[in-house]
């Protein structure tokens, strides 16, 4: 249960076309799609069944040990990168569990229905346990773009976007905001475009396709279903979206080039986030609260180093400061500033080891990613979780 008025969205997947475990993409996350939607009452939304799903199922299942759980799933599409982690979702092989499948019928089987596209996915010679075996109760819901209608109190939209063989967005309305997740469009129907934008206008959180960028989508990418930031960005100015969120990476996006289309973006548009598993956005009504729980995770050994860290606030601008590293990991660190820096947002770190008898201490350049803030001691300080993403040259002007 979230908060009174409260709703959150969890990202379990933010991948597109292919999971990857390539190390230098860690950061962001290598499943595909698959977002959890808690309503202000409870009601939990499972958005695409990508890889993502796995560790989602794996989470409810320990958590909801000892009770049922009861959740609405909603299919964009049926491309393999938002349906192939059904067959590996825990919760599917428990009875106590029920689940709502909503989509549309498919036109290209003879029987296109949302449960034959699930039924088939599974079939010999593709999977070696078919739906039928599934314990779980299960309803299949069709809906086709156009359609509207509520589930305890959240107001459900559907509409039809640009992507091969087609695809759909949804909007979520209630008392805690509006969501909107539009993965897999390309810009250039008209048609659909005011479709995407009718269905995203004063959207809370705007989660948008960014798998490539400007450039490719102009180029050999046309025509492959996607979008990129810039369309995004053009989108959420064009009709109020208060947060847009880019999801939907490529496989073959480093973190570094998520970072680089990240910064491009917020140059344009404040409010722009980069969709990495962990991230979790709690909507109130009152604003947006944004938290990154990064998968790597490990025992922090007290330390104090002291450090020159310099980065860009919430306000955008550039900042400078002098303080000490509290605990410290092998991927990150936590410190105290009194600055506030911005969420996702890159940190040069200049930390001094402590000299030892006869020998002068020496430095450590390091770049890091801003995936933590929580409030510091004292009212002037933030607490900062950082992870290090690399060591930069020794001279510091250089980096």
């Amino acid at each position: 249960m979230t908060a009174k008025n409260a709703a959150t969205v969890g990202f379990w997947g933010v991948r597109g076309s292919t999971p990857t475990v390539d190390r230098a993409n860690s950061r962001f996350g290598g499943n595909t799609p698959c977002l959890e939607v808690v309503a202000p009452d409870g009601t939990r939304f499972i958005l695409d069944c990508g890889t993502g799903l796995r560790m989602l199922g794996n989470r409810r299942t320990r958590t909801h040990a000892h009770k049922g759980i009861d959740a609405h799933i909603f299919l964009t599409h049926y491309h393999w990168d938002h349906i192939q982690g059904i067959p590996f979702f825990a919760p599917l092989y428990a009875p106590q569990h029920r689940f709502q499948f909503y989509s549309s019928r498919s036109k290209h089987l003879d029987n296109g229905s949302l449960r034959q596209v699930l039924e088939s996915h599974m079939a010999k010679p593709y999977f070696p346990v078919d739906l039928s075996q599934m314990p779980a109760a299960r309803d299949f819901i069709e809906v086709e773009g156009g359609d509207s209608f509520e589930i305890n109190g959240t107001k459900i939209t559907a509409r039809w976007l640009n992507h091969p063989q087609g695809c759909l967005g949804f909007r979520l309305e209630n008392s805690a905001g509006i969501i909107v997740y539009a993965t897999d469009n390309e810009p250039g129907v008209p048609a659909l475009d005011a479709s995407l934008r009718e269905l995203t206008a004063g959207a809370d959180i705007f989660i948008n396709d960014a798998q490539y960028s400007p450039e490719q989508l102009a180029g050999s990418r046309k025509g492959w279903g996607h979008s990129s930031w810039l369309e995004g960005v053009k989108i959420a100015q064009e009709v109020g979206a208060k947060h847009l969120v880019l999801f939907h990476h490529d496989p073959d996006s480093s973190d570094k080039v998520v970072d680089g289309l990240l910064r491009e973006a917020r140059q344009k548009f404040p409010n722009v986030w980069a969709a990495a598993e962990g991230m979790v956005m709690t909507l109130d009504g009152d604003g947006l609260g944004v938290d990154i729980r990064h998968a790597r995770t490990v025992r922090r050994r007290d330390a104090r180093f002291s450090a020159t860290v310099s980065g860009e606030g919430e306000d955008g601008k550039s900042f400078e400061e002098r303080t000490f590293i509290r605990d410290v990991t092998l991927q990150g660190a936590f410190l105290y500033l009194a600055h506030r820096p911005q969420l996702q947002s890159e940190m040069k770190v200049a930390m001094e080891a402590p000299a030892q008898a006869g020998h002068q201490g020496s430095h450590i350049y390091l770049r890091g990613y801003v995936v933590r803030r929580e409030p510091g001691p004292e009212p002037h300080l933030t607490g900062v979780g950082l992870v290090f993403t690399e060591e930069l040259d020794p001279d510091p002007t250089t980096g």
